[in-house]
């Protein structure tokens, strides 16, 4: 699986869309100075579960997340700022499999790519 980097930028980026947190896992990198803009921002940094399965589509842009003010998201992190958007709201009160279908199904019925 093709790793995810995030760089003080993209964390600018993040906030301003009102991202509160993010999702770590081994496939996440983020530069010291993503870490420390993330603090400054007030978006937690939070560890996946090992035993939560990763999400079955990561984006796969040569830079984190497509340089978010620059393009358009890929679906997969749509896929993945909605999951993780849901999953703070409601926390274990759902299934994290059944959480990931639902999401990609809503966006594939909207026609995302």
């Amino acid at each position: 699986m093709a790793k995810i980097f995030y760089t003080d930028r993209d964390i600018e980026d993040l906030a301003a869309q009102g991202v509160t947190f993010i999702e770590i896992s081994d496939d996440v990198v983020l530069t010291d100075l993503a870490v420390d803009k993330a603090r400054r921002f007030g978006i937690d940094l939070i560890k996946q579960k090992e035993s939560q399965s990763a999400p079955a589509a990561k984006p796969a842009a040569s830079s984190p997340a497509a340089k978010l003010s620059a393009s358009p998201a890929p679906s997969g992190d749509m896929e993945s700022r909605v999951f993780t958007a849901v999953k703070k709201r409601l926390g274990d009160q759902v299934d994290d499999a059944l959480l990931r279908t639902i999401v990609k199904r809503v966006i594939a019925s909207l026609g995302k790519k």
